[in-house]
């Protein structure tokens, strides 16, 4: 008998062991549960919790290294495994599954470093990532794959891929789907034998259960071809200012010195690479060597080449606006996009703590949206939101731009955010002293 309790015992210690937090919720609304209980803000998840949201539910899981997990109504999901080791990125695995529903994944810092060790699955099919933020809509027999940012590979269960392994599973069945395929998404039927690459226009994850207007926003990307970043970074280095050379003292019929002029500053240019409401592009989406970009949606910033930029360290500045463009887009293709503007700009640094504050009113019509961000600076003069103003709601605009010595300091942003159940906003800003 007592051999028998210690046993019991031994495995009841082994299962708490094994069930390691994966995260806490960070927000929920309607009826949202983790197992048995009521989900709340500040409740852990630990793995293996069943995690299940009711006809107007929603939970926001940030997991332990960062990450999102986010359900949406009428969804079923598990953090399977959630094992992260920091020291030896080789050592952690991650594990996610949607039963049936809307959820969508943000790889956190360590899934970053351990790509091969993450699976998200589905009742048909595996999911691995090369990223990445992307969402997912599945029921018993179809899942649905759009990509917000980064890369996922699909891959159907059969064969050597199975429910219970862990990573992506990689063959001639399996199927890569970027975010640079803008207007498609991956769908995988149970035994078809490759998922089919198709149209969103009707029935992407976000139709089905759209998004609420406080939903963290994907990430703007800067360039998404990878050869484009290595010449960039190839012109760059061909564009550093040499020392003076200055000729022997003393000879006879030698040419003057010879000096080698210094870089431009970089100049920041704005606008639309595509066509909106009739006005046509005001910017070339190709960009000559050296030159960096930044573009989301319709909108562009360019920084063009010239000598490197670099990020005071101590002091604040503020900016005054200067230029803008805004729209509001509807969910519904058949609503046309509706003109906004950008009003009572604000945009302040502070080097010594290498953040940026902003904030505008977004007017269309009868209405005003107050939108906010703040985030970190880069050495280089790049600006972003930081992911832990957006989880804690600090931030309800998603913001990324570049700073400029043009014309003694100059600014520039695109920035988007979800306004409701139906409506986003994107645009860009232009700041200068």
């Amino acid at each position: 008998m007592l051999r028998r309790l210690i046993l019991v015992c031994s495995v009841a210690v082994a299962a708490q062991v094994h069930a390691a937090e994966a995260g806490k919720v960070i927000f929920t609304a309607g009826a949202s549960h983790i197992a048995d209980r009521a989900a709340a803000e500040g409740a852990p998840v630990n793995e293996g919790d069943l995690l299940t949201t009711g006809d107007d539910g929603y939970l926001y899981v940030k997991t332990v290294d960062n990450g999102l997990f986010v359900l949406r109504p009428n969804t079923k999901a598990k953090i399977v495994t959630y094992q992260v080791d920091s020291k030896n990125p080789a050592n952690t695995h991650v594990k996610l599954e949607l039963i049936s529903g809307v959820a969508r994944s943000k790889s956190g810092d360590a899934v970053k470093l351990a790509r091969q060790n993450f699976r998200f699955n589905t009742p048909v099919a595996a999911i691995g990532v090369r990223g990445t933020d992307f969402t997912v809509h599945t029921d018993a027999d179809t899942s649905r794959v759009s990509v917000l940012t980064g890369r996922v590979i699909v891959t159907g269960f059969g064969g050597a891929c199975t429910p219970e392994g862990g990573g992506p599973c990689e063959g001639a069945t399996s199927r890569e789907l970027s975010a640079a395929q803008r207007g498609q998404l991956l769908q995988i039927k149970r035994g078809q034998p490759a998922p089919q690459l198709m149209s969103s226009v009707t029935n992407s994850p976000d139709q089905v259960s759209p998004p609420r207007g406080d939903e963290p926003l994907a990430k703007a990307s800067t360039n998404s071809d990878p050869a484009i970043d290595a010449k960039k970074t190839d012109s760059l280095d061909k564009i550093v200012a040499r020392p003076p050379v200055t000729a022997p003292p003393v000879v006879d019929n030698v040419p003057p010195p010879i000096t080698t002029p210094s870089a431009p500053q970089r100049e920041i240019q704005w606008g639309r690479w595509v066509q909106v409401l009739n006005q046509p592009a005001n910017i070339a989406f190709s960009v000559p060597d050296g030159a960096e970009r930044l573009f989301q949606g319709p909108f562009m910033i360019v920084r063009t080449a010239g000598e490197d930029y670099v990020t005071p360290e101590r002091g604040s500045v503020a900016f005054n606006l200067k230029g803008s463009e805004a729209y509001i887009f509807s969910d519904d293709p058949t609503k046309s996009a509706v003109a906004a503007a950008v009003k009572n700009g604000t945009l302040s640094f502070d080097f010594d703590k290498a953040t940026f504050n902003t904030g505008f009113d977004l007017v269309s019509g009868s209405e005003t949206f107050k939108m906010t961000s703040t985030g970190t600076v880069t050495s280089d003069g790049h600006f972003n939101t930081s992911n832990d103003s957006l989880f804690t709601l600090k931030s309800n605009t998603d913001v990324s731009g570049v700073l400029s010595n043009q014309n003694g300091g100059s600014a520039a942003y695109l920035f988007q955010r979800r306004l409701d159940d139906t409506r986003t906003t994107q645009g860009v800003t232009f700041w200068s002293r």
